[in-house]
C-alpha cells in the first residue's frame, strides 16, 4: 500500500510541476509574448499596412484611438476614432506614428535606460503593446501604446 501511495504522490507531483511549468511558459495560449521570439528573425516593418493605435498615459499630444494607414513607410492617413484622437489628428497630424516609429521610441527608451521600456509581441513579431515610463518618480512622462487590427496591405 505504501508503494502505491508513493507512486501516486510522485505522479501527482510530476503533473503539478508540469502544469506550473506550462502556465509559466504560457503553453499554447497564443497570447502576446513579452519578449521578442528567439527562434525567428525580428519583425520587419512592411512598406504598407493599416493598424489601430490606442495611445494613453502621460501628458502628450498623441492621446486617443486612431486608425492609421501606412504606405511606403509613411503615415498617409490617420483618423481619430474618439474625441481625443480626433483632436490629436487635427492639432498635430504629423505626430501620428508608424509602428516602426513606435518601435524606435521603445529602443530609444531602452538605450537611455528608462525606468520602464516593455513590449509584448504578436506571434508574427509585430508589437501589440508598448509601455514606457522614462522616470519612475516623474509625473506624466509615461506612454502606453496598444496596437490592434494590424493588416499588411498591397502597395
Amino acid at each position: 500500500m505504501t508503494a502505491v501511495s508513493l507512486t501516486a504522490r510522485a505522479v501527482a507531483g510530476a503533473v503539478l510541476i508540469g502544469g506550473v511549468s506550462c502556465v509559466a511558459a504560457a503553453c499554447g495560449s497564443g497570447a502576446p509574448q513579452s519578449a521578442q521570439p528567439q527562434d525567428r528573425a525580428p519583425w520587419q516593418e512592411p512598406a504598407s499596412y493599416t493598424y489601430t493605435l490606442r495611445s494613453s498615459e502621460g501628458e502628450r499630444s498623441l492621446l486617443g484611438t486612431f486608425r492609421i494607414s501606412v504606405r511606403d513607410g509613411a503615415v498617409v492617413k490617420s483618423v481619430g476614432l474618439d474625441g481625443m484622437g480626433r483632436r490629436a489628428v487635427e492639432s498635430a497630424p504629423d505626430a501620428v506614428p508608424t509602428i516602426g516609429e513606435l518601435v524606435e521610441e521603445l529602443e530609444q527608451a531602452r538605450r537611455e535606460d528608462a525606468d520602464t521600456a516593455e513590449a509584448e509581441y504578436a506571434p508574427d513579431g509585430h508589437p501589440v503593446r508598448i509601455t514606457l515610463d522614462w522616470e519612475r518618480n516623474a509625473v506624466d512622462d509615461e506612454a502606453r501604446y496598444v496596437i490592434s487590427a494590424y493588416e499588411r496591405t498591397e502597395d
